[in-house]
């Protein structure tokens, strides 16, 4: 399955065809006269040291997981994971596509990300620097991480919070986010975290669906020297009465600004303050549900993806180990949100199961200027920085700009591996950043998974995987990814399809919470006989060398700067505000700095506005889609028209709409359009 193997890399012959590259295996270098192919080898240093050390350690892993896949899973699980009760059984897939990993296993995630420590001597090492969006530094230890996690998971317990109930957590980048979510792990309850940019009605519909009985946020959050409210759309999101379940709301005092208070309200630090500093971990089943995290889908409903405990943690620990070659020396920065899914794994679990020190950041990359990025990684002495291509481009664009904040006039010698997380980096992106953040020495680990995946399924690993840019390259050892046709089968190299994944692995969904069918047809669906995971991504492998590209989305969900956006989510809020839109269509668009737009059509109730009541009407539908959603969800671009292209049985004909928002001449068929006179209309659309 593999189209590049160490042989290969040596001698320079790909896939069975010679060529006249060379190779120098000493350093970085472009290593294919092929104008379709540009390398850059692993580091020799790195390598030598590297978790996985050379394409011959990586092609053994997948050796070894394509002989005895249950096996090798199980054989990392006893290795990585801290067991209470150790498992018997490694795979079920009796019951497929609801798969079970090590399921009459016991642990703690908690446990295993700091009593661990702890217990192993490392009590005083710096866990979490946290720097606030003003610039004041924090250091938290694994000691006081421990304590301070126990304290509130008493103060949990005492509000009468147990074992399998749901949690949730809106709460800004902060040190008391990481515990709320160590917290409720070590009690057994599920949290479900909510990005602190999310409506009130966006947060209320994630509190129905899980019925939580406990909601944990700050009074307000800090970013970009601003001070943003958090408490006051809690209140919002529960006075509609439609969130019954919720008891208590805890409420972290970060700016001290003015909030409501309600009886139902309690402060942080008063309730953790009189509790002890240690508490008993909840043993749970491998399976027990360690979290639930929303993600958009193709209908308007997001859905509430749910992890186990065993497999996510052991797959968090894993990627966090081999992707980035995490060193106990290392300084780590991931720079995603908690309320994401990268949060998650390669911030709250993956670097605390591994003992790692890492940065925690309240901000944003612009303020005080676009040189925040950099003068954090000089004065911390980050090693390892992972962020996103939106933040690539957009610093690229500030650098360009103003020379006083470029890359180049920061000591930037102490990094060793970059990470890119979201969506596809482009090549040019992709030399700037391994040019000026990495100085042409640090490799870049260009990493595609989901929500849904857990971590990484497509990544280089920097110490053995040759890199090309704007490839994710060779899938994680485990994951069997595939390239195939709309009926299953494999297509041939060079032709794009839809990427799958053969057979689970530890880290996956387990469901869709509270809707299985949903799931089964989502990730499962008929075509592929329910027997392949869909990850509802394109994809094309290179002939020559095997690696993947990913194409982009093949549903109606958007990648807007990394975040997973359903066209009818969108379309269902600017079809809400009534008394003026009749009928909306969304489709996405590329851009140099998001990656992908959000372009919508809209038709309104009145007559077509003129040039100036379009741009007023325009940032009215923006404004509304922002209170509705969040400010993410703000359509970049709003076109005015009579009608949309419908066919005559009424389906809106979204691939003319999309060549529309590209500004492409329209080459699709349009026979079966009822209206084709809206096709000029269109094009000339405020």
């Amino acid at each position: 399955m593999l189209r590049l193997t160490e042989d290969d890399v040596s001698k320079g012959v790909n896939h069975g065809r010679s060529t006249a590259a060379k190779i120098n295996t000493e350093q970085e270098t472009t290593v294919s006269d092929s104008p379709s192919v540009k390398w850059y080898l692993p580091p020799a240093e790195l390598a030598r040291d590297a978790h996985v050390s050379g394409m011959s350690q990586y092609l053994a892993l997948c050796a070894e997981a394509e002989a005895d896949y249950s096996s090798y899973w199980a054989r990392l699980a006893r290795e990585t994971v801290v067991w209470k009760t150790p498992f018997t059984r490694s795979l079920d897939d009796s019951a497929a596509p609801f798969f079970k990993w090590f399921e009459d296993g016991t642990l703690n995630a908690s446990f295993n990300c700091l009593d661990r420590q702890v217990n192993a001597g490392m009590g005083d090492k710096i866990a979490i620097i946290f720097e606030a969006d003003g610039g004041e530094v924090t250091n938290v230890t694994y000691r006081e991480l421990l304590s301070r996690t126990c304290q509130l998971a008493n103060a949990l317990k005492a509000r009468g919070i147990r074992k399998g109930d749901r949690v949730v957590i809106y709460m800004s980048m902060s040190v008391e986010g990481l515990i709320a979510m160590q917290a409720c792990a070590r009690i057994g309850a599920t949290h479900s975290v909510v990005f602190g940019g999310f409506s009130a009605q966006s947060l209320q519909d994630r509190i129905k669906d899980t019925g939580a009985v406990l909601v944990i946020t700050n009074d307000e959050q800090m970013r970009g020297g601003k001070s943003l409210p958090l408490k006051a759309i809690v209140d919002e999101a529960l006075a509609s009465g439609h969130c019954d379940t919720v008891k208590d709301v805890i409420v972290y005092r970060r700016t001290g600004g003015k909030i409501a208070w309600n009886a139902r309200d309690l402060w942080f630090h008063e309730v953790t303050e009189s509790q002890p500093s240690s508490c008993e971990p909840e043993w749970v089943g491998a399976e027990h549900p360690l979290f639930l995290l929303y993600t958009s889908g193709s209908t308007g409903k997001p859905k509430g993806v749910q992890h186990s405990t065993g497999g996510y943690l052991l797959h968090a620990i894993l990627t966090t180990k081999w992707t980035f070659d995490l060193k106990p020396n290392d300084i780590f920065w991931c720079t995603a949100d908690i309320g994401w899914v990268t949060g998650h794994t390669y911030i709250a679990y993956g670097p605390l199961a591994l003992g790692a020190t890492q940065i925690v950041f309240e901000g944003v990359p612009t303020y005080p200027d676009a040189g925040r990025f950099w003068k954090m990684i000089q004065e911390h002495k980050v090693t390892i920085f992972y962020t996103a291509p939106t933040a690539i481009r957009s610093l690229i664009k500030a650098a360009e700009s103003n020379p006083a904040v470029h890359p180049d006039r920061y000591d930037l010698s102490s990094l060793r591996v970059l990470g890119s997380v979201g969506e596809p980096i482009n090549p040019a992106a992709w030399e700037w950043y391994h040019k000026h953040i990495g100085g042409g020495r640090c490799p870049i680990v260009d990493t595609f998974w989901q929500t849904e995946t857990g971590g990484h399924v497509i990544t280089p690993l920097p110490g053995a995987t040759p890199l090309v840019p704007g490839s994710c390259s060779l899938p994680f050892p485990g994951i069997m990814a595939a390239i195939v046709d709309e009926a299953g089968k494999d297509v041939p190299d060079g032709q794009g399809g839809f990427l799958v994944i053969k057979k689970p692995w530890p880290g996956m969904i387990r469901t869709i919470w509270g809707d299985p069918q949903r799931f089964a047809k989502s990730y499962y669906p008929d075509n592929f006989q329910g027997k392949y995971y869909l990850a509802g991504d394109g994809a094309v492998r290179d002939a020559q060398t095997g690696y993947f590209t990913i194409t982009g989305r093949i549903d109606d969900v958007l990648n807007v700067s990394g975040h997973r956006m359903g066209t009818m989510e969108i379309e269902s809020a600017l079809v809400g505000c009534a008394d003026l839109v009749a009928e909306a269509a969304v489709v996405g668009r590329p851009d140099d700095t998001t990656g992908e737009a959000i372009c919508a059509f809209v038709v309104l109730k009145r007559s077509r506005p003129s040039c100036d009541e379009a741009k007023a009407i325009a940032k009215q539908l923006r404004d509304w889609v922002g209170k509705e959603i969040g400010p993410i969800a703000k359509p970049k671009d709003i076109r005015f028209s009579d009608n949309l292209p419908k066919t005559r049985s009424g389906k809106i004909m979204r691939r003319l709409l999309r060549s529309v928002a590209k500004g492409e001449a329209v080459t699709q068929d349009t026979s079966t359009l009822e209206n084709p006179a809206i096709l000029e209309q269109l094009g000339k659309a405020y």
